[in-house]
């Protein structure tokens, strides 16, 4: 059924996205027609709190209760925003970049939905600053959404006003943690935020912001024209809809595909990306992109859904998964992800900034042969240094779980660099 994939089902390879007039042909913007003529934003967010959507952000957060959180009515200071977060910049993700180069106007009638049900003045999509074809894409999108009326002042006579904008980023990593973001929407240092207070207290300006995915608004017109049961439906765990996945590494077909909620990671790797190249094993797996645990063999028949990847050690993060090969090797493999995770750091805090550019340079030596026993262990200190609670936001302790699930799978790669004064892969 065409319904299966709701995301992607209107996305096509060999041809350009939709314009404003083919969308509607499709059904485009009846959600928002449905919402203004006969829903109410306290309506509007129940049903997406029913539904069960969950951000695909990384965090996984009840969306409907997000959107409960920020005031409303009369308590509610004006104005009030809403961020579509697209500065994609985990390795190993390009989910979102799928839906917003294939069906931009799909983002667009999300964004207004969602403003619409914490009743949002102003409205921002923040792009990574590489995504220039999704950002002509976008803007063009943006001013058909104002020519048809579904942008600007009372839209579609429901008395509702809205202004969206596309803001680009400038290409830093840490833009993607949400507080960050408002500081480099308001021409700051992107550094994070203490909370409380929460940005849906005070956020953008000091005002009440929502920040959500794009995977995640894009998921809001579906709910809304097919209903709560429908979502439930589509997933195979208690999380509801589908999920654009990805496989990067060296399989046969690395690519994204939107699958039901839940589905087996054997199957993410073998049925859709064509199982592992010509001479190659499978070793290990980061499940949701950089800053997720390594899992193994022993898990691929988990269920990628929230609660399994998380009962198995790890996070579902984007649902954007990296294999290890048989042929690489993991010391150089985790290497790679700390000079990216150092070079990111935005330096606010002390174990963040002094700790991961540590961690790379023992790395980097021990794959040059010049590591010593001592050195797996400075690396598993670290990994409990800058975990959880000892940093200002969670860019360390996200780098340190690719590197203290490697310690603890793949040990003996470690050792070996250590016994043989050289990387035994090269």
């Amino acid at each position: 059924m065409m319904t299966e994939r709701p995301l992607t089902r209107n996305i096509y390879p060999d041809r350009p996205p939709m314009n404003l007039k083919e969308y509607e042909k499709t059904g485009g913007y009846a959600a928002l027609r449905k919402v203004c003529s006969t829903m109410d934003p306290a309506a509007l967010q129940k049903l997406v709190q029913d539904s069960n959507l969950k951000g695909r952000g990384g965090a996984g957060f009840s969306t409907g209760m997000k959107w409960s959180l920020i005031p409303m009515d009369d308590k509610a200071t004006h104005p009030k925003y809403l961020i579509a977060n697209a500065d994609e910049m985990e390795p190993g993700t390009f989910k979102d970049r799928l839906l917003l180069e294939g069906n931009p106007h799909q983002l667009i009638e999300g964004m207004i939905l969602a403003a619409y049900a914490i009743q949002a003045d102003i409205a921002y999509v923040f792009l990574r600053w590489a995504y220039h074809e999704a950002a002509t894409l976008i803007r063009k999108s943006i001013q058909e959404a104002y020519d048809a009326g579904y942008l600007g002042t009372d839209i579609l006579g429901s008395g509702f006003h809205l202004e969206m904008y596309l803001h680009t980023g400038v290409g830093r990593y840490m833009c993607g943690e949400e507080t960050a973001l408002l500081n480099a929407l308001e021409g700051k240092r992107a550094t994070p935020r203490a909370k409380p207070p929460f940005p849906q207290i005070s956020g953008l300006f000091g005002k009440p912001t929502i920040v959500n995915n794009v995977e995640t608004l894009c998921c809001v017109p579906h709910i809304v024209n097919n209903g709560v049961a429908w979502f439930k439906g589509l997933s195979y765990s208690d999380d509801g809809g589908t999920k654009v996945y990805g496989v990067s590494g060296k399989v046969k077909r690395p690519g994204a595909w939107e699958l039901p909620m839940g589905v087996t990671m054997r199957e993410l790797i073998e049925e859709h990306a064509g199982g592992m190249k010509a001479g190659y094993e499978l070793k290990g797996v980061l499940p949701g992109g950089a800053s997720t645990d390594f899992l193994t063999t022993q898990h691929l028949d988990i269920k990628m859904d929230y609660k399994s990847v998380a009962a198995a050690g790890s996070r579902l993060g984007t649902g954007t998964m990296i294999v290890l090969d048989s042929g690489t090797c993991p010391v150089g493999f985790v290497h790679n992800l700390q000079h990216f995770f150092a070079q990111e750091s935005c330096g606010w805090c002390t174990p963040c900034r002094e700790g991961l550019p540590w961690v790379e340079k023992i790395l980097l030596a021990l794959e040059k042969g010049d590591g010593k026993p001592e050195d797996i262990e400075l690396l598993q200190m670290h990994t409990q240094f800058l975990g959880p609670g000892n940093t200002f936001c969670a860019l360390a302790p996200g780098a340190m779980e690719p590197l203290q699930s490697a310690l603890k799978y793949f040990m003996d790669d470690f050792e070996k660099h250590v016994e043989h004064k050289k990387c035994p892969y090269n």
